[in-house]
């Protein structure tokens, strides 16, 4: 009986320890999960709250312009088609002397002498007052919205090589706004943040072409192939492929507007923009060549067909790796265009042009609001249907552009004294230097003269369809925000 007793107490005795273990178990796990959620909240209240003045240095700012211009090589198939590789790296070759190093140049003196956040549109408006302002601020957020269409696609294209089943139906869609919602949260953490996560894009995105073309040059040196320069492409085929080059060289205004963001911007936006030009033109032109001299075929390239040249020089495993780089290059550009463009708003709502919430921002000093906003109309621009997004963006961004040299004349004459870190030259060399822009942009405008969009399943003249976006600039203006502008040169007349 004693015995039974005894091990009926044991019994009692191990259910209590195993009951009291239990609940230190669930106690420790509990603990272990307030913990958990007091790390998140602490770490997510300190990312949002905590003031933080770092800003965005050379290189950062060198590797976030680079993918606002260009995000690789990618993009540049239709050129081949049309032009063959004698031909498109002559093109690649030009466009670089009488289209962006123009531009890198005015940008480089205008950012250094004023550099304010919303960039090219407080540069014109200070020059040609509000009106114009307003204009360039309109033209420029009308072409994110088809330029912007275009990077969630990329993305979609190359993912959808690794696995058609990923991006089949639906399921495309939902990774295009999967795409516009992580890069508004990653701008919600501030410039710098963006710009530091571009360099380590760059280098993921570049590293497969570096083994790309250094292995084309070694089968050039080692197999000694038949190259085949030219191309048996049409005079329109040729004119696409002038086109698309224009494209893939344009954007480099868009580092402007986060100026107030990046450390010493007087003297760092200039080497960044002569810097990230030469690197551009350099990431274009080394595969091409890479490609043409290890005897690879131009015929049928198109858009998505860098992995079939990769695994021609390289294998599978390069193939792969300039596919993943197909997806940072349509991220990569998404993001970093994204803290450009949600800076024009709040620039325009500083100045009363557009409703003041727009202006507000968190302590990172991202305009949140405004990036919210921007957010949503590129996800709701997602679901619509076009096509030929380039002749668009060409019109829209070359009409801008043209404003902004327009701008550097003219501040060169009503202020002379104004303090230039960085200058391009004399007046006579300023003037000149719009020249080679506005002589491609009239090409472009003269080559989309028979295109046509399709938007919602109608067809429109792509010339037209641009016009009455820029003429709708012109009425908004006159309905919302030219009353706040006389205000505001009304009050600054007065302090004067």
């Amino acid at each position: 009986m004693s015995r039974y007793r005894s091990i009926r107490m044991g019994r009692k005795s191990d259910a209590r320890l195993s009951k009291n273990r239990s609940q230190k178990n669930v106690v420790q796990a509990s603990d272990l999960q307030l913990q958990v959620f007091d790390y998140c909240y602490i770490h997510i209240v300190v990312a949002v709250s905590k003031p933080v003045v770092r800003k965005v240095r050379l290189l950062p700012l060198v590797a976030a312009t680079y993918f606002m211009v260009s995000g690789g090589p990618y993009g540049l198939e239709d050129i081949l088609g049309g032009a063959g590789f004698g031909r498109a790296i002559l093109i690649l070759l030009l466009l670089p002397v009488l289209w962006s190093l123009p531009t890198a140049l005015m940008i480089g003196e205008l950012a250094s002498a004023i550099p304010a956040d919303g960039g090219f549109y407080v540069w014109v408006r200070r020059a040609l007052g509000p009106f114009w302002g307003y204009q360039e601020g309109w033209l420029s957020l009308s072409a994110s919205i088809f330029d912007m269409a275009l990077y969630p696609t990329i993305f979609v294209l190359y993912l959808g090589r690794f696995a058609p089943s990923l991006t089949a139906g639906e399921n495309g869609y939902f990774w295009k706004l999967a795409v516009v919602l992580v890069c508004v949260g990653w701008n919600l953490r501030g410039a710098p943040s963006v710009g530091n996560g571009s360099v380590g894009l760059f280098a993921l995105l570049l590293t497969p072409f570096v083994v790309f073309v250094v292995l084309g040059f070694r089968h050039a040196i080692v197999l000694h192939p038949h190259v085949q320069w030219g191309s048996d492409g049409s005079g329109v085929a040729l004119s696409t492929a002038v086109l698309v080059a224009m494209w893939n060289y344009m954007g480099w205004d868009n580092a402007s507007t986060v100026a107030q963001e990046v450390k010493d911007p007087q003297r760092n936006y200039p080497r960044a923009m002569i810097g990230a030009a030469l690197l551009v033109a350099f990431t274009y032109i080394m595969p091409l060549l890479a490609m043409a001299l290890a005897g690879l075929s131009v015929s049928g390239f198109a858009t998505g067909d860098w992995m079939g040249a990769a695994e021609a020089i390289g294998g599978p495993l390069l193939g792969l790796g300039v596919l993943a780089g197909g997806v940072i290059c349509g991220f990569g550009m998404f993001n970093a265009l994204t803290m450009s463009y949600s800076r024009l708003p709040m620039a325009m709502a500083e100045d009363g042009m557009l409703p003041r919430v727009l202006a507000r921002r968190n302590s990172r000093q991202v305009p949140w609001v405004s990036l919210l906003l921007c957010g949503v109309a590129w996800a709701l621009a997602l679901n619509l249907n076009f096509e030929r997004l380039i002749s668009i963006d060409l019109i829209l961004y070359g009409s801008s552009l043209l404003l902004e040299f327009v701008a550097l004349v003219v501040l060169r004459i009503r202020e002379p004294g104004l303090h230039r870190p960085f200058k391009a030259g004399n007046l006579a060399f300023a003037c000149a230097l719009g020249i080679g822009p506005a002589a491609l942009i009239g090409y472009a405008l003269y080559a989309s003269r028979g295109e046509e969009i399709t938007i919602m399943h109608n067809s429109v003249s792509a010339l037209v369809f641009s016009a009455a976006v820029a003429l709708l600039g012109m009425v908004v203006y006159w309905l919302t925000a030219a009353r706040f502008a006389r205000r505001r040169l009304a009050a600054a007349s007065a302090a004067d």
